[in-house]
């Protein structure tokens, strides 16, 4: 195994046991830019902020773990 597919499997163990605080932690970052920004952005953050939950809930080919 090399080591991105170990890196991949982690990622997914955590986001598999911890899925409600990794999808606050998006929500956080989004809140942050949000704020930064005033607000400019905002339809782009939250398209990023559901671009990178679905990104990170496929990494273990299921759409389970992240809303």
């Amino acid at each position: 195994m090399g080591f991105l597919d170990d890196a991949k499997e982690k990622i997914s163990d955590l986001i598999d046991g911890h899925s409600d605080k990794v999808e606050d932690g998006i929500e956080k970052v989004g809140d942050v830019v949000d704020d930064k920004t005033g607000g400019k952005f905002d339809d782009k953050v939250d398209i990023a902020q559901d671009k990178a939950a679905d990104a990170l809930d496929s990494l273990d080919g299921k759409d389970d773990d992240l809303a």
